[in-house]
């Protein structure tokens, strides 16, 4: 039984749906992930929509996600 959530999971439970955004720096200090992007590129290859954005404060690179994923589906692909 797995009892602590990966990264991928923190990302998608923290993003999908939520109407929020994250940055690397954010990701870092809130779940420790270093690489954001390649989490990106891997929860884009699971099939969710991931989009991109620029911070208007600080011109940053910011993720987030629509609530349906590509396919129209709401099903979640790694949060449980």
């Amino acid at each position: 039984m797995q009892t602590t959530k990966t990264q991928n999971q923190k990302l998608e439970t923290f993003l999908r749906g939520t109407g929020r955004t994250i940055t690397a720096a954010e990701a870092a200090s809130r779940f420790g992930i270093m690489n954001l992007r390649a989490r990106m590129s891997e929860l884009r290859r699971a099939g969710l929509d991931v989009r991109t954005g620029v911070s208007k404060t600080t011109g940053k690179t910011k993720y987030y996600m629509p609530i349906r994923n590509i396919w129209g589906s709401k099903a979640q692909a790694f949060a449980r």
